[in-house]
């Protein structure tokens, strides 16, 4: 890729995900959540790949672990937030704290089950997205260098043989 699209790859990086985390925080006030989200900041490492290619993305980005510790993490704590009010003798997905009951409060931000539930679909999307693309961007890597190695043998052979 050139400098520009690797330049502007650059700039447009942490600002998606700050866009991705005001869509994971913005879901409890209005339209979104953890699934965009998740797209979001799997769209802002796809632009990564794309401009830089497969090795440099992985060597600055160090997401050898990420997909799956994103994809389990998010499942267990969306499970967690399911299944946990069943112990309590609650029914699936109750939320807490009740509605009416006192609600813990950062600034505007209200913590809450739906929360929870919210960051783990996020972590879910994120981890399967980056999965996808390392799986995809490997293969695509492998075959540009096999191709290019097998170009590089046919033209030895062709400039021999004359």
């Amino acid at each position: 890729m050139t400098v520009m699209t690797q330049t502007i790859a650059r700039i447009l990086f942490l600002p998606s995900l700050m866009t991705a985390f005001a869509v994971l925080v913005k879901g409890y006030a209005d339209v979104g959540d953890g699934f965009n989200a998740g797209v979001i900041a799997g769209l802002a490492f796809l632009l990564q790949y794309v401009a830089f290619g497969y090795e440099e993305a992985k060597a600055k980005l160090h997401t050898k672990y990420l997909p799956a510790i994103g994809f389990c993490g998010g499942l267990l704590l969306a499970l967690l937030t399911a299944f946990v009010p069943l112990l309590l003798g609650k029914p699936i997905f109750t939320h807490s704290p009740a509605p009416g009951a006192e609600v813990i409060h950062l600034g505007t931000f209200e913590f809450i089950t739906a929360v929870a539930f919210d960051v783990g679909v996020f972590l879910m999307v994120f981890g399967f997205a980056l999965g996808a693309i390392d799986i995809v961007a490997r293969a695509t890597s492998r075959n540009h260098a096999g191709g290019a190695a097998a170009e590089g043998t046919a033209l030895e052979e062709r400039e021999a043989g004359r």
